[in-house]
């Protein structure tokens, strides 16, 4: 605050002997960091860290009584190692650029949730082939960097696991396929193909909202 405030003077005031142009942009970019330094510390970080939880993205009532209800039955909630994934986890990236991206993408869903396109199960139901894809094609464009961030190729113990996981997993490393296709559906219902793109599955505003729903 002292180098904002010495900043704002400076303009104000006639520069003194010594004094040059390169010292004030220079005190005017150290305030300009030191200000956006504090924003990001006071509001934005704290506000990331808040809608990045579980806790938040269930907080809708279409999300709590469909997806979240799935979520609870799988191996990602509750398995013999006690390691809980939360919606975070599979949906948003650990590097700050790419997660901003995601709660962009993640922003139009409550968006959606607002107008009443997937306010209510039913409709939610309605979307969600399409919410569907529309995840699936953002992990394969990433390599499912999310599944990755704890899954890896080289921590894999490929003898401890059965026959058939095993050849396909060795035959994926040799093809270099990402996890999303062959695990869609693992830990969301995956949702039937409509039979075709009917009106009903258009969003109120013309576009349908694109993330929420995803089946992982």
């Amino acid at each position: 605050m002292r180098s904002i405030r010495g900043f704002f003077r400076a303009l104000r005031n006639p520069p003194k002997p010594g004094t040059t142009v390169g010292r004030l942009v220079g005190a005017g970019v150290g305030a300009a960091a030191i200000a956006a330094i504090a924003i990001y510390a006071v509001v934005f970080y704290p506000l990331l860290e808040v809608t990045n939880s579980t806790e938040f993205c269930v907080s809708c009532h279409s999300m709590e009584a469909t997806v979240y209800q799935e979520y609870r039955k799988s191996a990602h909630y509750s398995n013999p190692s006690g390691v809980r994934a939360g919606c975070p986890d599979c949906h948003v990236p650990k590097q700050l650029g790419p997660k901003l991206v995601a709660k962009v993408r993640a922003a139009k869903d409550v968006w959606h949730e607002m107008l009443g396109t997937i306010d209510t199960p039913e409709k939610f139901e309605a979307h969600r082939w399409r919410m569907a894809n529309a995840v699936w094609s953002m992990m394969e464009r990433t390599d499912s960097v999310t599944c990755r961030s704890c899954h890896a190729w080289d921590s894999m113990d490929l003898e401890g696991q059965d026959r058939i996981a095993r050849r396909r997993h060795r035959s994926a490393m040799d093809e270099g396929r990402t996890c999303i296709e062959c695990h869609k559906g693992l830990v969301h219902r995956r949702p039937r193909a409509p039979d075709s793109d009917g009106a009903s599955e258009r969003g109120a505003d013309g576009g349908a909202p694109g993330q929420a729903g995803g089946s992982g």
